[in-house]
């Protein structure tokens, strides 16, 4: 029986090798696009959804219509973010892995250049590559794009949006005048049809569904709430889920950051993805992520283009996006392939309208849901822990040598107080968190209190004392890692813990008083690679709160100063209105060294002497 990819005209080795990768028939995306653009001779538009399979429907017509005798690069392929530039090459190199002397390199910023010059020099057929190290390596005068006869412009709305307009122009204009432009996109601005017209000659456009449109198999809900109860009505959503496996998305850096040390500080398996970590950072973020040894990625848009992870379940809107058009790129991080997921907006009653925007772009009408209450938590968990001790796998032969010791401990106890107390080990910590919790909903024409403006919706507590720590980023410490450290060796909570300050040489810590003691006693004898860590009360003042103020300090309030000076600078940072500091999880001590930003670009910098 002929492979529905040979029928598509696909060469047995790259049929094989996409067979070995578990496809055995291609998404509407590829049927379409795979023969027009295997005949080679046109422009081509191609619009679809994020998760369709676009990188196969450009990926594979390449390797047939690429000469790999010939070691110069013949196609390149640009793309919006580090992420998403790695996630192609190496898709590429998976389909082109039967196919002799195919070499792909990835491009972009935050890795080496020099090993990505030196990958260029030893030769290369494709290049795949983000628009800011791409002209870095131009402007070395370090390739010769001379014999490049396609060019693909994946995620050409969002490399607008993040600014590349300019240095896409530069780098096209490297390239040989009859080559063919391939245009991937989810969605279709005046921008981007403004691409097509620039650069294309009478493009084959292919639309699949209708243009701008949201993925059909998404679920789309939202959530009223008061602003000061969005991180908590977040969590609500979390608990309401066990099983959830999702992303969180905010605007900004900053915010990024402070939800996922709240997250992190409450029990939560959660971690940070924004433009302010190193690659390295990025790289071992994401690893847990696709491993599913993490739940939530709470990340900045920016930083989630290329997350290409399957069977992500919900997609939480945090904060909407400032472009309506970004929530289709977010909502699509799930439902890939075919399977089906929820996008959620915990929103407040003036944003309503901004839903009524979106319902508009992406043809589909939202849910207005109501936060379960606390009784309705507690319930789905109970459950869903019977349902996770019915499904699982006994192993017998490890399990036989300890049954008689456990049925001995179990001996004064009937089938029914074991099932209850098994039960109540994780329902009792559910019941006593939610017990008498406040409905967290509100009615969509109910008035806002004059002081919830503002506010993230961090939940307020004591006083706090603020102390100097003689460790800082220099030690290869983030704020992830600062809070871990201390929590672990001053055996006290993180939800104890305020703001984090994190200084070169030395850090500032905020407490909870009543811990401070507790921490003091317990530090008395901890180093750090050979050297004493002193803690002290600090002589500085705290800079967002005193006695009584707000816990975790990560309110607009305490930040507003900060935050209006960092969206100044937010074009010549990582991302559009993205702002604060590396995260992370109190995990995983291992030697992060921060590096240069060099792939600072990615977002839309303009300076390129900074971008190496």
């Amino acid at each position: 029986m002929t492979n529905p990819f040979s029928k598509l005209g696909i060469s047995d080795d790259v049929v094989n090798a996409v067979k070995a990768l578990g496809f055995e028939n291609p998404t509407p995306i590829q049927e379409q696009a795979i023969p027009v653009l295997l005949e080679g001779s046109n422009d081509f538009v191609g619009l679809a959804q994020t998760g369709t399979g676009k990188t196969a429907a450009f990926g594979l017509p390449l390797l047939e219509l690429i000469n790999f005798k010939v070691n110069k690069p013949q196609a390149l392929i640009l793309c919006p973010t580090r992420e998403l530039c790695l996630q192609i090459a190496n898709d590429i190199r998976n389909f082109s892995k039967n196919i002799a002397n195919a070499h792909v390199v990835a491009v972009y910023g935050g890795a080496s250049i020099v090993q990505q010059l030196r990958e260029i020099r030893n030769g290369v057929q494709i290049v795949v590559a983000t628009p800011g190290r791409m002209l870095d390596i131009i402007d070395r005068k370090a390739i010769d794009f001379s014999n490049v006869n396609y060019v693909v412009l994946d995620e050409a709305d969002e490399m607008l949006n993040m600014g590349f307009q300019e240095d896409i122009n530069s780098i096209l204009s490297t390239t040989p005048d009859d080559k063919k432009t391939w245009l991937f996109s989810a969605t279709m601005p005046p921008e981007v049809r403004r691409i097509a017209k620039n650069y294309m000659e009478n493009p084959t456009e292919l639309t699949m569904g209708t243009k701008n449109t949201g993925n059909a198999n998404i679920e789309h809900e939202y959530y009223v709430v008061r602003a000061r109860d969005k991180y908590a009505a977040l969590k609500r959503i979390v608990d309401y889920n066990p099983d959830i496996f999702g992303v969180v998305f905010c605007k900004t850096k900053m915010d990024t950051q402070d939800v996922a040390e709240h997250l992190i500080k409450d029990g939560y398996n959660a971690d940070a993805l924004h433009g302010d970590l190193s690659q390295q950072q990025r790289d071992k973020v994401m690893k847990r992520f696709r491993e599913r040894s993490m739940q939530l990625l709470i990340a900045t848009d920016v930083a989630a283009r290329g997350i290409d992870v399957n069977d992500v379940t919900h997609v939480i809107n945090f904060a909407l996006p400032d472009e309506i058009e970004s929530y289709t790129h977010r909502s699509g991080r799930t439902a890939r392939a075919g399977k089906t997921g929820t996008s959620i907006c915990i929103i407040n009653s003036k944003e309503i309208g901004k839903i009524r925007q979106i319902e508009k772009i992406i043809g589909k009408k939202f849910t207005k849901a109501e936060l379960p209450t606390g009784f309705d938590v507690c319930e789905k968990q109970l459950f869903g822990l019977i349902h996770r001790v019915h499904s699982v796998e006994v192993n017998e032969e490890q399990i036989d040598k300890y049954m008689s010791r456990i049925n001995d401990e179990f001996v004064d106890l009937t089938k029914e107080e074991v099932i209850k107390k098994f039960a109540s080990l994780e329902f009792n910590r559910f019941l006593e968190y939610y017990q008498n919790a406040p409905d967290l909903n509100i009615r969509e024409d109910e008035k806002f209190e004059r002081n919830s403006r503002g506010s993230k919706g961090f939940e307020s507590s004591g006083g706090y004392t603020r102390l100097f720590i003689n460790v800082g980023s220099v030690d290869d410490f983030t704020r992830g890692d600062l809070l871990g450290f201390v929590c672990n060796n001053g055996k006290i909570s993180g939800k104890t813990i305020g703001k984090i300050d994190l200084k070169g040489v030395f850090s500032f810590v905020e407490v909870e008083n009543s811990q401070v003691d507790t921490l003091f006693t317990n530090f008395k004898d901890v180093s750090y690679n050979g050297r004493e860590v002193r803690i002290e009360v600090s002589g500085e003042p705290s800079s967002s709160r005193g006695s009584g103020e707000r816990k975790r300090g990560g309110g607009f309030g305490s930040e507003r100063r900060r935050e209006g000076g960092e969206r100044r600078n937010d074009r010549r940072g990582s991302g559009r209105r993205e702002g604060g500091n590396s995260g992370g999880g109190f995990r995983d001590f291992s030697g992060r060294k921060r590096e240069e930003r060099s792939g600072r670009r990615e977002g839309g910098n303009n300076d390129r002497k900074r971008r190496s």
